[in-house]
């Protein structure tokens, strides 16, 4: 099992969610929220999947964060 934390002042909730979404189907996922972070709880099978269902989870968030924030400027 793996913590993923992703600060607030960095990722938009929302994107977090939309992650989650896209791959609960690989394993077990559970979120919470903290004043200053968004938790998402990566379980799995192996060790190894859940290395890698974490670090896809986490660039994927990464990802959507930055496209909605390029949106958002292009609509300013």
């Amino acid at each position: 099992m793996r913590e993923l934390r992703f600060a607030k002042d960095l990722y938009e909730g929302t994107q977090v969610d939309a992650a989650v979404k896209v791959f609960e189907r690989f394993g077990k996922l559970s979120t919470a929220e903290e004043a200053d972070a968004w938790i998402v709880t990566v379980d799995a099978p192996s060790d190894a999947r859940v290395r890698r269902l974490a670090g896809e989870l986490a660039n994927y968030a990464l990802g959507l964060t930055i496209r909605g924030r390029q949106a958002e400027e292009s609509t300013e």
